[in-house]
């Protein structure tokens, strides 16, 4: 696999566990990012574990075993290291979402970028943080800071893809109802409630009509359900009126 300069891989540094490089791999997926550099992993490899937690990312498929450290980041120009503890370095030390940002400039200035990963027991080593133009972390409990492997991936993949912002498919609705169809529906709910006898007492109609249309307004209704909803008043009404029927026989 040719690596693209538009997005940074991410290098897992003596990574032990399958399980937690094959939740890299799926969640780099999940975040469009494709490269992923494994430094001599503790485990078999392949290995089945990762295999069976990347359930069919192709970023596991293509990722790139060496054996070094030197070997896994000899090819980039900008690195960026990930740790939860202060390492006494004079560096410039940024959150996920800054390094993110950092990361996105760095590339548009035509950069290969790195972003390196620890491994479980006790993360990055010294010498590979040396090693960075920057140190990445983030706001954790210090009485607490240790992040899964897989969940630090995470975080730094989604800070990556933050910035697209939501998916398209989410946009908002484009079929609002029109106050011409808001108000067929006001006019026919109203007057159902209105022989239902919900309008009481009589002074208090116009308040009560004022309440229910600022509700109504306020949902920012699409026509689909403004006619599903018209729908309902009317087999409601039509129940009704068999009920009535029923009784007076």
């Amino acid at each position: 696999m040719t690596q693209s300069n538009a997005a940074p891989s991410f290098i897992l540094v003596h990574p032990q566990l399958g399980e937690n490089i094959g939740a890299a791999a799926r969640v780099m997926a999940n975040f469009g990012l494709a490269d992923l550099v494994l430094v001599a992993p503790r485990d078999e490899w392949p290995n089945p574990k990762a295999v069976s937690m990347a359930v069919g990312s192709p970023v596991l498929d293509n990722a790139r075993l060496v054996d070094d450290l030197t070997a896994g980041v000899g090819g980039f120009t900008r690195l960026y290291a990930t740790t939860a503890r202060p390492r006494g370095m004079e560096k410039p030390v940024m959150t996920a979402r800054e390094g993110m940002a950092d990361v996105r400039a760095a590339i548009a200035a035509g950069e290969k970028v790195g972003v390196l990963f620890g491994g479980e027991k006790g993360g990055l080593l010294n010498d590979a943080v040396a090693l960075a133009d920057v140190i990445i972390t983030l706001p954790v409990d210090r009485s607490f800071s240790s992040l899964n492997l897989g969940q630090a991936v995470g975080i730094a993949a989604y800070e990556w893809m933050a910035e697209e912002g939501a998916p398209a498919v989410f946009d908002p609705v484009s079929d609002v109802a029109s106050r011409f169809d808001l108000e067929g529906m006001f006019e026919h709910f109203e007057a159902e409630l209105e022989r239902a006898g919900f309008f009481y007492p009589p002074d208090k109609t116009p308040l009560m009509v004022q309440n229910l249309r600022t509700a109504f307004v306020r949902g920012r209704w699409t026509t689909q359900e403004v006619r599903t909803f018209r729908g309902c008043v009317k087999a409601l009404a039509m129940g009704r009126g068999k009920a009535r029927t029923l009784r007076d026989k």
